[in-house]
């Protein structure tokens, strides 16, 4: 470096070719650095450092034994692992060991830039104060172990050509591993207790954050992981974001419990990976997988939206707590304390974006999942116990009339619709929604930003086929409900004459799916038939045979002729009509057209229009009634 430092420097071994010399900051007093100064004047220096003393060598190239005689001038018999103040060592380089085991920094230690050629071993050490390594470089070893840091510790932009040995570190303040290069980093049961910052930091090799305890926000947002990350029982109190980090080689991910969020967004997993996580929220917007992944969660609300999937994924709800085998064949329980009061469910909030042809998920609850936008829907696996949202519950009116909802799976995107087209007012979050209100989206009661019936019926239809597929008749007919009511809503992209024979439809057996709907139209109807032949269409007495003919008195021939009068409408008083005989025999001829096809019977003009009527309808209502139980029990 040809530019002189900010200091008053040595400046020992100028010349052309090196116009600075030594950049070891002067001794006060002296003209020279500790390194540079006369053998009588060192130790006089040094004997005159008390425990506790500033220190201030910028610049200056420490060799062990001189580094040690440093050292050794801040120890008492009272304190026999030294005691530091505050000290300066910016771009200080230390050419062999640099030695600073359980010493204690009583005030800020700056080691910016600094150049640590051989193992840098601070293990057990104790910074009071805020520890500066910004810059650092690190050639072997750095061994921080067991270090207590009582400030924040700042590793910004350092190097670690060696392994970065963290093991049961405590971090008080915040730990700033921003743009940090670290080959293979040891975080083993390390305890963050303020924000842990590893921003764009780059991990080389593997990277063990084993039992390590984060109170405050982790933030590993572009962060870059060459070879193996291990979060095993990793815990999380705050958010863990790892928005923008590079997965180039990791095969596991977790056992890692978080009561806040894992933030994957824009992550990239470039090898099979396994993710295990027990946590409030994990938001995978825009996160790119280019091998399979398996996602096992618990407690989690997961985010897919536009995800990237170039292999297949699974989302697992994971059902019991997750294990760690510390010793082979002992595995231990990994503690779910943070999460205490919620329940185990995986709930998928939003694949819109993904291409759900690649996308399996198993045991989860998608009642407030937005499917529109995603791709190939009709490919989508949802194994195990997958749940849907049912409509309200309770009566509302239609035109005075008392109807109740159709229980029935239905999508998230379809509660938003109804909230906002019923003009529901706007729901306040936290609050109990009344169980006769649709469930109100995001953006109520904004219509131009829910999606429409147009769209929701495509929704339905692929759904629907990815059921069907399945081999799931009853989750199909649910979805294909669905598809029909949204096209019987849809005043765009459905005619007025196709929205009139869905509504018939609808009303008549509930798409071909209600039973009990077509079974009730079926008794009225029947009832009213019944009720027209005992008053109309029944004659008021079976006709009798008339004989009728003449004698021929020259050969003895006698011609006669039979015949069978027209039924007679019946007349008279209306309990004459509405007796137990014709009510008998009015239902044997309206079964036996409805059944069997034929009555038999006598009946009058009216009785053989109006059984000619029920042999067209209640037949057809009696088919919808089966094919509705149809549909319930196919497998």
């Amino acid at each position: 470096m040809t530019t002189p430092p900010p200091w008053p420097h040595c400046g020992r071994g100028a010349g052309p070719d090196d116009p600075v010399g030594c950049r070891g900051i002067c001794v006060g007093g002296h003209t020279a650095c500790l390194v540079h100064l006369a053998d009588a004047d060192r130790t006089a220096h040094l004997a005159a450092l008390a425990p506790g003393a500033d220190l201030d060598h910028r610049g200056t190239t420490f060799t062990p034994s001189l580094l040690r005689g440093l050292v050794n001038a801040s120890r008492t018999m009272e304190n026999p692992q030294g005691l530091l103040g505050n000290c300066r060592f910016e771009e200080a380089t230390f050419a062999g060991d640099a030695a600073f085991g359980h010493v204690t920094f009583g005030g800020d230690a700056r080691f910016g830039r600094a150049v640590f050629q051989g193992e840098a071993l601070f293990s057990g050490a104790t910074f009071a104060r805020d520890a500066g390594f910004d810059g650092a470089v690190f050639a072997r070893d750095a061994a921080f172990g067991g270090v207590t840091f009582g400030g924040d510790a700042v590793f910004r932009a350092a190097s670690f050509a060696g392994h970065a040995l963290f093991g049961k570190a405590t971090f008080q303040g915040d730990a700033v591993f921003a743009q940090a290069s670290l080959t293979r980093a040891r975080f083993w049961e390390a305890d963050f207790r303020g924000d842990a910052l590893f921003l764009g930091a780059e991990f080389g090799g593997d990277a063990v954050f084993v039992a390590a305890s984060f109170a405050e926000w982790a933030a590993f947002e572009r962060a870059a992981f060459r070879a193996d990350v291990t979060l095993d029982a990793a815990s999380f109190a705050g958010d863990a974001v790892f928005g923008g980090a590079r997965f180039e080689a990791t095969q596991r991910l977790g056992p890692l419990v978080g009561a806040g969020r894992v933030v994957l967004d824009g992550a990239l997993f470039g090898a099979p990976v396994t993710l295990e996580l027990a946590a409030a929220e994990v938001s995978c917007v825009r996160t790119r997988w280019e091998s399979t992944a398996t996602l096992r969660l618990r407690h989690a609300t997961v985010d897919l939206t536009d995800a990237v999937l170039a292999a297949p994924i699974a989302v697992t709800a994971h059902p019991a707590p997750f294990t760690r085998e510390w010793t082979p064949g002992s595995p231990v329980e990994v503690g779910e304390a943070a999460l205490a009061g919620r329940d185990d469910a995986v709930r998928v909030a939003s694949v819109r974006g993904v291409d759900a042809a690649l996308l399996v998920l198993n045991g989860t609850d998608l009642s407030n999942c937005l499917f529109a936008g995603a791709f190939h829907l009709d490919q989508i696996r949802m194994e195990g116990r997958t749940r849907f949202d049912p409509p309200p519950r309770g009566q509302h009116h239609r035109r005075l009339l008392p109807l109740r909802w159709a229980r029935r799976r239905t999508l998230a995107e379809e509660h938003h619709w109804r909230a906002a087209a019923g003009r529901q007012p706007f729901h306040v979050p936290g609050r109990k929604l009344p169980s006769r209100a649709w469930r109100p989206g995001p953006h109520h009661p904004d219509p131009g930003r829910t999606p429409g019936p147009e769209a929701l019926a495509a929704t339905y239809r692929q759904l629907r086929k990815a059921f069907e597929d399945a081999k799931d008749e009853p989750g199909a007919a649910d979805f294909y409900y669905g598809e029909c009511e949204m096209r019987r809503h849809d005043r765009t992209g459905t005619t007025p004459a196709e929205r009139g024979l869905l509504a018939a439809y609808w009303a008549l057996s509930g798409y071909g799916l209600r039973a009990s709907r077509a079974m009730c139209w079926l008794l009225l109807l029947m009832t009213v038939t019944v009720l027209a032949m005992m008053l109309w269409g029944l004659p008021g007495e079976d006709p009798k045979p008339v004989t009728a003919g003449r004698q021929v008195e020259a050969g003895r021939d006698l011609s006669l002729t039979t015949d069978t009068p027209p039924p007679v409408n019946p007349t008279g008083p209306l309990a004459d009509r509405l007796t137990t005989a014709r009510f008998e025999k009015a239902l044997r001829v309206v079964i036996n057209s409805t059944v069997f096809r034929s009555s038999g019977q006598n009946l009058t003009t009216a009785g053989t229009y109006t059984e000619m009527a029920s042999r067209l309808t209640e037949p057809l209502l009696l088919g919808l009634a089966v094919l509705a139980v149809r549909g319930r029990i196919k497998r």
